[in-house]
């Protein structure tokens, strides 16, 4: 029996109106969901509040007991799961592997969490036990996009669950299945009790009350710097924890020294793969005059040998763009970048949402494509002089989420990361990387830092509450 049966897509009833599930490439309705309104996340969230208690109070190895259930189980559907995240956020086949690979992983780290050391003790001056414990939140609300939908969901709701949390997911209603209700599905299927997490796809009216609900101390927004704002400032005002995992616009530094051989294919996955649509996407190239010649010629050739298409249907590199809107904004930056003076070296055409991959030469910072996140198959190529330069360029921009530095010489492309502010280097590699066990996060622009992995976890979704005991009442002067 299929994990997503269409009949039992949500068991709950909501309010917010019919959405068609749309697959991209095709423009074929894959199914229909019902949207969450604002008072659906009210009940979720008061519903959520109610169960917390029961869960957190369970033993740590119960809870770790569901959270590797739910990893197996994303290795036991994967053959389902792969096709709704090939079919509905238009990944490759190999993209939807890896999102299932990190889902499971998180699952796996989540359940570690739920044993780690809750606290410390701490000296005191008075006749006393002083220490620290780790107290869950209590409910999370998590807001996730549709470009790694799987992951930026999962990444999230697997640490919160194992510390003792319930949650509310709003998933972006573009990606609903493999975002939202696949989560779902698989946590009733491995034994999670009822009400603890709540899957509501909708739009920004849903996002808005969960961020203001007062049920819901913890907000985790994954998505644009634009929303990202506003849900910070939201959050602000009501006094609770926002986690902010937002835009990026990653730099990838060749120096002099680089292997061409070897950087062409790292560089043309670091802006080509899913599309471009990615945060860590490499969306600045900055390479040594020496090389940039050569650099944009291959990269071109690159660019114009990848297959675009189904991925569905089809062996292809690339799929489509996740609508008509997202079409938009790529071409209209890199007309306005080509108009502005940019030289188009590959790509700039599509065809329905198949964007080809698209390099530019000679950009500036006028040029849109490069100055903003484009979040498409699109690598402005820009040339300098020196290490100076490069560590200019690289920190000029208001991102700070991923960087990458090609170099023969290890040590000097780290004393060079050392001039950049990012969360997030990579020497001898392109920017997009995603592991289980790593913290991950921005700054600047890009988000308020490091919230996941290990320790960074349990700064996100724990409390930390201090705690005395004497032996006797304390005595006071009056």
């Amino acid at each position: 029996m299929p994990l997503l049966d269409p009949q039992s897509w949500q068991p709950r009833l909501l309010s917010g109106g019919e959405h068609t599930v749309t697959e991209p490439a095709t423009g074929e309705a894959l199914g229909t969901v019902t949207l969450a309104s604002a008072d659906d996340v009210t009940t979720a969230a008061r519903a959520a509040h109610g169960a917390r208690n029961a869960w957190a109070r369970l033993p740590h190895f119960a809870r770790a007991a569901v959270l590797r259930r739910a990893g197996d189980l994303f290795a036991a559907h994967a053959d389902e799961l792969r096709t709704w995240l090939v079919r509905e956020s238009g990944s490759i086949p190999g993209k939807a592997d890896f999102e299932l690979h990190v889902a499971a992983q998180e699952c796996y780290e989540a359940a570690a969490l739920a044993s780690r050391p809750a606290g410390q003790v701490l000296p005191t001056e008075a006749p006393r036990l002083s220490y620290t414990r780790r107290v869950p939140a209590g409910v999370v609300g998590v807001i996730a996009p549709f470009n790694a939908p799987l992951i930026l969901s999962i990444r999230s709701v697997a640490p919160a669950l194992a510390l003792g949390n319930a949650v509310v997911l709003k998933p972006d209603p573009r990606t609903a299945v493999c975002g939202g209700l696949a989560l779902a599905a698989v946590f009733a299927e491995a034994g999670l009790p009822e009400d603890l997490l709540h899957v509501l796809p909708g739009g920004a009216e849903a996002g808005q009350a969960l961020v203001a609900d007062p049920h819901v101390p913890v907000i985790s927004f994954t998505g644009s710097t634009v929303a990202g704002r506003a849900v910070g400032e939201a959050a602000g005002r009501h006094l609770k924890r926002a986690h902010l995992e937002l835009g990026g616009n990653s730099a990838l530094i060749v120096l002099e020294d680089a292997d061409l051989d070897g950087v062409i294919s790292t560089a043309a996955w670091g802006s080509f793969f899913h599309q471009g649509q990615i945060c860590m996407t490499t969306g600045r190239h900055l390479v040594h005059r020496s090389l940039y010649e050569e650099y944009v010629e291959r990269l071109a050739a690159k660019a114009d040998s990848l297959a675009v298409g189904d991925p569905h249907r089809d062996q292809v590199h690339l799929g489509p763009l996740i609508d008509g809107g997202q079409l938009d904004k790529v071409h209209s930056l890199v007309e306005a970048s080509a108009s502005g003076g940019a030289k188009l070296a590959a790509g700039g055409t599509h065809e329905r949402l198949f964007y080809r991959p698209t390099v530019l030469a000679g950009v500036d910072d006028d040029s849109p494509a490069y100055a903003e996140e484009v979040f498409g198959p699109v690598a402005p190529v820009r040339s300098f002089a020196d290490a100076e330069e490069a560590a200019a360029l690289a920190a000029a921009s208001p991102y700070g989420l991923s960087l990458g530095i090609v170099t023969r010489d290890a040590a000097r492309g780290l004393d060079l990361a050392e001039r950049i502010p990012t969360g997030i280097v990579h020497i001898n590699d392109q920017t997009v990387n995603d592991e289980a066990v790593a913290p991950f996060g921005g700054v600047a622009a890009s988000g308020t830092g490091a919230r996941f992995g290990g320790d960074a976890n349990l700064d996100a979704f724990t409390d930390v509450r201090w705690t005395t005991v004497r032996g006797d009442v304390a005595g006071y002067p009056f």
